[in-house]
């Protein structure tokens, strides 16, 4: 999968480089609408960076479908207050204080079942560079507000909207939605969030477009 990623732009190696250039650990988190390549650079990142970088997304903090369920959200999976976002924040605390003895377990989110799996990935001590993708990640409301400053840097990942929303109605589809079905979600759920989310760009220290088709 990793063989198909898309090249980095040097100016985007470049800048991580710096990041690394100091001691300790660092904490890259890239955030964007749905559909913008986010989980796409995320991967190429960790690729480039091979020996010093874990890939921890924001997604692993979906609430479970029958909380959803219960709180009578699960029709708008995906919007912010559907997401353990003080779980999330606890999380990046504690990979900044992360010990030399420990490993951290994060949650990774499984779309082949819509759920949550916990302790799916393994943060080593060792680990230099921790990238956390999501659409929240500047997002200035609730426990979500707590991230940005947690982070090294924020990264604005973005594609020309076209592209984006051909990319999520084939992700759609891919998982089960049938075309009308995927438009219908998109119009109802991620296009609302996506909106949301492009009122926080300007937190961003840096903004990341592909030039080339990416997904994620």
């Amino acid at each position: 999968m990793t063989d198909s990623l898309p090249a980095l732009p040097p100016d985007a190696l470049a800048r991580v480089h710096q990041l690394l250039a100091g001691d300790g650990r660092v904490l890259l988190g890239l955030a964007g609408a749905p559909g913008s390549g986010k989980s796409t650079l995320a991967l190429a990142l960790q690729q480039a960076f091979a020996e010093l970088a874990v890939v921890v997304p924001m997604d692993g903090f979906h609430l479970a479908n029958a909380e959803l369920a219960r709180l009578g959200r699960a029709g708008r999976k995906g919007a912010h207050d559907t997401f353990d976002s003080a779980g999330y924040v606890a999380l990046l605390e504690r990979l900044r204080r992360q010990r030399a003895d420990e490993t951290v377990y994060a949650p990774e989110f499984r779309r082949e079942i819509e759920e949550p799996v916990a302790g799916a990935i393994a943060v080593p001590p060792q680990a230099r560079l921790v990238i956390t993708e999501g659409n929240y990640l500047l997002l200035d409301d609730g426990h979500w507000a707590r991230v940005a400053a947690l982070l090294d840097q924020r990264w604005y990942v973005e594609a020309d909207p076209a592209l984006r929303l051909e990319r999520l109605a084939g992700r759609h589809r891919q998982f089960g939605r049938s075309q009308a079905a995927a438009l219908d979600w998109i119009a109802r759920t991620d296009e609302p969030n996506a909106r949301l989310i492009e009122t926080t760009r300007a937190r961003a220290d840096h903004v990341f477009r592909w030039d080339a088709p990416a997904a994620g």
